[in-house]
């Protein structure tokens, strides 16, 4: 990936990335044609922009001719403490595949460390519950890492069934990916989500594992590999099916799988999917559980609305959009996540009509929650935003609320 692949994925035009960095639109021309480099001062502030550390923005300047070869590479590059994730997936893993002994334990001892997972159970949905609550979704990281760190410990030392630690597992990592996305670490949060789907395939938790596929692929979806996240969404139905009738699980499928045709442009297999997706509407009972599983239908309206957008049926995409808005969850900022979302779609309808009031409005909200939460979705949300607005001419507001975009981090 190049300086330009990188600055396009994020939603950058080459202006609104010069803005964001503080430096001339010409001379971020330069730097990616490789005509000359981001100098060690300017580097810092290019990294944070990219959504990169600088080791990951000295390897994209690297030309290709000059990167060492594979031997070189595997005896140079190391993993040091500042990349703690990266060792307790390794170590889980590792951990995984010799904790077969595990269930040699005699029958007589289960029931004493069953009581180890239960306590996992227990903080797991415990963690889930703050995770929703908090405004700021970081804040909730260290307390994630430090299960992840007593999960391994735990399956190291043999204190409770192999079965009920892997669907901790499948439990916890799926959160642990829900940080690293938020964050717009996607690397990260599909390790995470890899890991949850093999630990829950393990378990024959077949609902845990499909949701482990549905949030694999919003990582295709962020990085626009559409038909890729219909096809692991398709998996994840399919799996579903093996799991709880009563769960929402299939139909939260659907959802995502409607979204993945809309990026396609597939009008009839998207609408075919949200309706399959309604649906959730005649289960009886709970259909979630408020953890690992959080689909119950009340975001069908913004769902449904954001694919309307996606396939550029604007007037119906703005009334599903405005009527998600009035549900007491987005009414209420309780969800500052989904709410953002939303206002930047209506900002990108705006934009689309070259409505700039329109645009100010919900953008400057959007602005306003992302800055207040802390959260990389919105900003991403954002970012992707900047694009439609080039559209809007020289307008000093339009202008001011790029540049408020572009000072946004992850």
């Amino acid at each position: 990936m190049s300086i330009a692949d990188r600055r396009r994925a994020l939603g950058f035009t080459q202006e609104g990335f010069a803005e964001a960095v503080g430096v001339d639109r010409r001379t971020v021309g330069r730097w990616e044609t490789g005509k000359s480099r981001p100098q060690p001062p300017q580097r810092p502030k290019v990294a944070e922009v990219l959504q990169m550390d600088l080791d990951e923005l000295d390897a994209l300047l690297t030309p290709a001719e000059v990167l060492p070869k594979p031997a070189q590479l595997a005896s140079s590059v190391h993993h040091g403490p500042g990349d703690p994730d990266e060792m307790i997936r390794r170590e889980f893993l590792r951990l995984l595949t010799v904790a077969g002994a595990v269930a040699a334990i005699p029958a007589g001892e289960v029931e004493a460390l069953a009581d180890g997972a239960d306590d996992f159970g227990r903080m797991n949905g415990h963690l889930w519950q703050v995770y929703q609550l908090a405004r700021a979704k970081h804040s909730v990281y260290p307390v994630v890492q430090s299960q992840l760190t007593a999960l391994n410990d735990a399956l190291r030392d043999g204190r409770a069934q192999m079965g009920s630690l892997c669907i901790a597992a499948g439990d916890l990592f799926q959160l642990a990916g829900e940080l690293a996305f938020d964050a717009n670490r996607y690397h990260a949060a599909a390790a995470s989500y890899a890991l949850a789907a093999s630990a829950s395939k393990e378990a024959r938790a077949y609902d845990l594992w499909a949701c482990a596929l549905i949030r694999s692929a919003y990582v295709d979806l962020s990085e626009r590999r559409y038909r890729q996240a219909a096809d692991t969404v398709g998996a994840a139905r399919r799996v579903a099916l093996r799991g709880d009738s009563s769960l929402a699980t299939k139909h939260w499928a659907a959802a995502v799988q409607a979204e993945a045709f809309a990026w396609l442009g597939d009008f009839d297999a998207c609408e075919e999917a949200l309706d399959e997706a309604e649906e959730v509407a005649s289960l009886s009972g709970p259909v979630a559980n408020g953890g690992w599983l959080r689909f119950d239908g009340s975001r069908l309206a913004e769902e449904r609305g954001a694919r309307y957008l996606q396939l550029n049926r604007l007037v119906l995409a703005e009334t599903a959009l405005k009527d998600a808005l009035k549900l007491a969850p987005l009414a209420a900022g309780h969800s500052f996540r989904r709410r953002g979302a939303v206002l930047v779609d209506l900002a990108a309808i705006g934009a689309k009509r070259k409505d700039s009031e329109q645009v100010m409005q919900y953008g400057f909200e959007a602005l306003r929650l992302a800055r207040a939460s802390g959260s990389g979705y919105v900003a991403r949300r954002l970012q992707t935003l900047t694009a439609e607005l080039g559209t809007l001419g020289r307008d000093r507001h339009i202008a001011e609320l790029k540049a408020g975009i572009g000072t946004l981090t992850a």
